[in-house]
């Protein structure tokens, strides 16, 4: 299969194979083990290579998926080593992953016939949500757009804080008001600033709550439809924030949040401290949401696209 080419340039390549490994340390010290003193793929490999998909966070749907694959390999192909199996893992979830409709960017993208575009960012408190915001700021201004950044996560008086530092480190506009204003009105004030000022991206963060899931229903319905008023068709992008270091919680946000509003993207962040980035896999394949951006470490720059590709790879360099 050829689905291995050099798709980012050394520098990228080098922070996410840095920020994959703890993961990749993790998952081949117990791919070791399910395979030790074995030299043909059998059922016990099978059983044993399961139980180390489910622990390294790959999900136990999309773990079945992989293991069937390798299972009609091994019944098609009668032998399989147990030294070929690093091979053929990184085929079959490169494979599995290109049936997705995510990660085949390169470069962070702003849509050509969409301006300004609008992205609504949401995800609970502490996965990084302003920091990711902040970073994807800070992309879009290197690409070349003219970025507004609008405080809409008006009940912690810390979250607008956090989100003006980023604004000034960056060197963006940002609209913010009090701390407990409604934030329809503050996206409302962000576009309004945003289409003035001739803006190609815009991003807005709101609340980071899911205790009452039909009250963060209710709100960002609100936002959006206050959007409208000014963008007839924002936002463009619903930009859901997981962090990767918390493993299943992640799935059981993304289900949480998909099922309060239309979550068309999802962000993956904290990868670098921790050995659970298998996680990004079960999520591009169990939600049928593109994986758009991974953190692989605190930098500025750290932030990345997901490419599927360069992802595998580094998972099995």
């Amino acid at each position: 299969m050829s689905f291995f080419k050099r798709i980012f340039s050394s520098d990228k390549k080098e922070t996410l194979d840095k920020g994959l490994e703890q993961t990749k340390t993790s998952f081949f010290a117990k791919l070791s083990k399910a395979v030790a003193g074995k030299s043909t793929v059998d059922e016990d490999v099978l059983d044993n290579l399961e139980e180390v998909l489910v622990t390294s966070d790959v999900g136990v749907k999309t773990t079945l998926k992989i293991i069937d694959r390798i299972e009609d390999r091994v019944a098609r192909d009668k032998y399989l080593g147990t030294d070929e199996l690093n091979k053929i893992l990184r085929e079959e979830i490169a494979g599995l992953l290109s049936e997705t409709n995510s990660g085949e960017a390169t470069e962070f993208e702003v849509p050509i016939h969409t301006k300004p575009y609008v992205i609504m960012v949401v995800g609970v408190n502490g996965v990084g949500k302003t920091t990711t915001i902040g970073k994807l700021a800070y992309q879009f201004k290197k690409a070349g757009h003219k970025v507004v950044l609008g405080a809409a996560d008006t009940f912690r008086a810390a979250a607008i804080d956090q989100l003006q530092i980023w604004a000034d480190r960056v060197g963006v506009p940002i609209v913010r008001q009090q701390m407990g204003s409604d934030p329809a009105s503050v996206a409302f004030d962000t576009l309004q600033s945003a289409v003035t000022q001739g803006a190609d991206v815009v991003i807005i963060d709101t609340a980071g709550r899911l205790h009452n899931k039909v009250n963060l229903m209710n709100e960002l319905t609100k936002v959006k439809r206050v959007m409208q008023k000014v963008v007839g068709d924002a936002p463009h992008d619903v930009l859901l924030v997981l962090d990767g270091s918390t493993g299943q919680n992640a799935f059981e946000q993304a289900k949480e949040f998909t099922a309060a509003t239309e979550v068309s993207c999802l962000a993956v962040t904290k990868l670098d401290g921790t050995a659970k980035g298998g996680v990004v896999i079960g999520i591009s394949d169990q939600f049928q949401i593109p994986v758009k951006y991974i953190g692989v470490g605190e930098g500025i720059e750290d932030l990345q696209v997901f490419n599927k590709f360069e992802f595998v790879d580094s998972f099995f360099k």
